[in-house]
């Protein structure tokens, strides 16, 4: 049985093997200008991703949570830095965040887990 980590990540890699096949062009830009957003700039990667955990999970995207979670961690994010981020997520969105917010803690053990 796969874990969390590892179901999440082919899970969306099959769908986007899949929708990127379609050749549609919009989903082709798209999916390219969130690759190159998040490239070092101005701002270094780990900042863009923690921004991004905050922007996802004011968003309630789980998928979207689990995705910067994991790119903060290759990143060299801390688990203080993130439970910080998380907290900003929390205050900027309100109570209604906290469902997310316990789903990304739970990813984050797994992904430390996975390190182990």
């Amino acid at each position: 049985m796969q874990n969390k980590v590892e179901e999440f990540n082919a899970y969306r890699a099959k769908m986007n093997d899949q929708l990127l096949a379609e050749n549609n062009k919009l989903i082709k830009r798209i999916f390219n200008l969130d690759t190159n957003a998040y490239m070092a700039g101005a701002l270094d990667v780990k900042t863009k991703e923690l921004l991004g955990l905050v922007a996802s999970a004011v968003l309630r995207c789980d998928d979207c949570v689990k995705y910067h979670l994991e790119s903060s961690k290759k990143e060299g994010a801390t688990k203080e830095e993130v439970m910080e981020t998380l907290g900003i997520a929390t205050l900027v969105g309100g109570t209604i965040v906290v469902p997310h917010l316990r789903r990304a803690y739970e990813f984050w053990e797994a992904l430390e887990e996975n390190d182990a």
